[in-house]
């Protein structure tokens, strides 16, 4: 179980069954995760720190989970060190453990409540245990405008368009990408906020970009997996998905993403609304 399964586990728990919104939230949050890295080379988002030095968005259940084991242990020894706790928290949330990620962030910002990338990864935590509204407010406050930071700013677009405000997020993600040309993360998120309206093609369009630049991950790869096996072209969405990844991780998110497109008929539903796109809301 690897990508798309840690994203869905993290964002929707137990839940059997997938909605086309929900599935298409689960793709967002998986470029949001990305955005709300901060400046500090100690602190990081898409990969652990002081510890394992694989990324936590390719390892396997046992590898995350022994990851998890790690950050704890070092949490329990120093609880108000930031980089510890960043990356506890980040792990956290990739075990669906979104409520702990969130207290182990609330604990971290008490100690550096002035820290702008804390402030970040708070802002991230809130956004992945439900609270937008307060997620967006903690980020807003880690923005400043004479240093005005990417990664942010697509946080901001990120959490706007989970709370159904497609319009005001692409203009954060327009002044992300003005500060940071052609990011794949970025453009990832403009796909995924297309695809939340329904506008498959232009979410497509948005994730070719992405996935041909130079820092695309397996994340991007992903999201245009989806998009592509949401229009029809299963074939072509395989491929995609397997991509870099090695042939168990492969066939596991290939066999992951027959079962996301084929749930409640998503491309059909996404497909109709296509044709007259609506405003999304809570």
């Amino acid at each position: 179980m690897v990508i798309l399964q840690n994203l869905n586990k993290q964002i929707f728990g137990q839940k059997r069954q997938l909605s086309s919104r929900a599935i298409v939230v689960t793709a967002l949050m998986t470029a949001t995760l990305a955005l709300t890295g901060c400046a500090s080379k100690r602190i990081t988002t898409g990969s652990i720190g002081k510890g394992p030095s694989k990324s936590i968005y390719a390892m396997t259940v046992p590898e995350l989970n022994q990851t998890r084991d790690y950050w704890g242990r070092a949490y329990t020894k120093n609880p108000k060190d930031k980089t510890i706790g960043v990356n506890y928290s980040n792990v956290l949330r990739m075990t669906g453990r979104n409520e702990q990620a969130l207290a182990v962030m609330q604990q971290i910002v008490i100690a550096n409540p002035k820290d702008r990338a804390v402030l970040a990864a708070y802002g991230k935590a809130l956004a992945s245990a439900g609270n937008l509204a307060k997620a967006l407010n903690v980020i807003e406050r880690a923005f400043t405008p004479d240093n005005p930071d990417w990664r942010l700013l697509s946080a901001q677009g990120a959490i706007l368009d989970q709370m159904g405000k497609p319009k005001k997020a692409r203009s954060f993600y327009q002044k992300a990408l003005d500060l940071s040309p052609s990011e794949p993360t970025v453009l990832s998120n403009l796909g995924m906020s297309y695809l939340l309206t329904g506008d498959l093609q232009t979410a497509e369009t948005y994730l070719r970009d992405a996935i041909g630049a130079p820092r695309a991950d397996s994340r991007v790869r992903q999201n245009l997996a989806l998009v592509v096996g949401l229009q029809g072209r299963f074939g072509e969405a395989e491929k995609i998905a397997a991509g870099e990844l090695r042939p168990a991780q492969a066939q596991a998110n290939i066999a992951y993403l027959r079962k996301i497109l084929s749930e409640q008929n998503a491309w059909t539903q996404l497909k109709d609304k296509s044709k007259k796109p609506t405003k999304l809301t809570n």
